[in-house]
Order: C-alpha cells, then sequence, then structure tokens
C-alpha cells in the first residue's frame, strides 16, 4: 500500500497556440489554451484586425423562405 496519490490525473499540458510554448490545461489556468494573458490578448487582436478568418460561402442573395413568406 502506498501513502500517495499514484492515481491522481497528472496536468495535461498542451502547446500555446500564440507562442508555441507549454500551457497547463487546467482550471488552475484562467488563460487556457494560452499560457499567458499576453499571449491570449494577442491572439484577440489578431482576430480583430482580421489577420484570421473563417472562410464562408459568398451571400447568393437567395432566401430559404418561399416568396409568399416574406414579410414587406
Amino acid at each position: 500500500m502506498t501513502g500517495g496519490d499514484d492515481n491522481a490525473p497528472r496536468p495535461r499540458t498542451v502547446r500555446c497556440p500564440a507562442c508555441g510554448g507549454f500551457s497547463l490545461y487546467a482550471p488552475e489556468n484562467p488563460f487556457r489554451p494560452f499560457c499567458s494573458q499576453r499571449c491570449k490578448l494577442h491572439d484577440l487582436g489578431a482576430w480583430a484586425n482580421e489577420s484570421f478568418r473563417v472562410e464562408a460561402e459568398p451571400d447568393q442573395g437567395i432566401d430559404d423562405a418561399p416568396s409568399d413568406a416574406r414579410l414587406h
């Protein structure tokens, strides 16, 4: 019989998406998956400046509703 907590889950570390460094992925890290507030804000700034974009289909101007169901 051992006296330690051998079955306790070990903290998970992941790569920070901003800097590539190690980041603790646990509730103790309020910036997860980022390693720091700086990296989290850097990523947010990139989205705000549209450096990151999500591809979308161009608007075709076609509505899914039948023409008689549209409000005037």
